[in-house]
């Protein structure tokens, strides 16, 4: 899902289980607002063909959104915005290409430090996070070429009222429809390699943590753990909005964003 114009190129990466649909809110107000932008459905999510029993790694889950920055015209300036586990796709195309990127947005997302493991974010939501936080969700185990890999179906339960509690029943609807069975990769050697993120090129990249206040399944306390994490990372607040800020709070996302793209080069 691509548009063209004037401005910053958004690139925008869905979290666990959901894909570029999840952002059908925000993509023509960003669009409106004279900047070209890009939704992806990571591998084997949404409309991307491979199942994920398929995906090898957590790189090759991530190749849609490393292929989109790779490709980007030299001079062309990127606002790459992860949300939750998209954080860490995130992570992986400002190692790679620091120099194309203005500025990295992480929506109550996983957000990785220089210097530590990309895993250490997830190890550390699962320590505060109790045992039953996942309600009505299937725990599976993909047979893959690497091995037993665990997976996760997101229940409907659990979509109600950790992730849509305060979007529209439409939207609940629509997720309820479109997600499928996603991996947090915990055991990928990408999310062991505490070389893998440098100060010189992850490091480098302008990055603003969006805290949403009110999140059910990622408390503000973990949320500011994170920021806390990198310092240097500008902190901005969307109060209302439940985890899928896209969905419950689209215009004041928006305007967060834009503000963004205005502010860095």
């Amino acid at each position: 899902m691509e548009g063209s114009g004037g401005g910053k190129h958004f690139i925008l990466v869905h979290g666990l289980c959901h894909g570029a649909w999840c952002w059908y809110k925000l993509v023509p107000m960003l669009r409106a607002a004279g900047h070209r932008v890009t939704a992806l459905d990571m591998a084997a999510s949404g409309a991307h063909p491979a199942r994920m029993d398929e995906v090898a790694s957590f790189e090759d889950y991530s190749r849609p959104l490393l292929d989109a920055v790779a490709a980007a015209p030299a001079g062309e300036r990127l606002v790459l915005v992860g949300h939750s586990l998209g954080g860490l796709n995130l992570a992986l195309a400002m190692e790679g290409f620091p120099r194309k990127v203005a500025a990295a947005v992480f929506l109550a997302a996983c957000m990785a430090c220089a210097g530590r493991h990309m895993g250490v974010t997830i190890e550390e939501f699962c320590r505060r996070t109790p045992a039953d936080f996942f309600m009505d969700s299937k725990s599976m185990v993909l047979n893959t070429d690497q091995g037993p890999r665990p997976a996760v179906a997101l229940g409907p339960k659990l979509l109600a009222a950790k992730l849509y509690d305060r979007s529209s029943v439409e939207d609940l609807t629509l997720a309820m429809l479109l997600v499928r069975p996603g991996c947090q990769f915990v055991d990928d050697p990408t999310m062991r390699d505490e070389a893998l993120l440098t100060d010189a090129n992850y490091g480098s990249v302008k990055k603003v943590y969006v805290v949403l206040k009110d999140d059910a399944s990622t408390s503000e306390e973990m949320q500011r753990w994170m920021v806390d994490l990198s310092p240097g990372t500008e902190a901005e607040e969307l109060a209302g909005a439940d985890h899928m800020a896209m969905c419950s709070k689209p215009r004041e996302l928006g305007d967060v964003l834009l503000r963004i793209a205005d502010k860095y080069d």
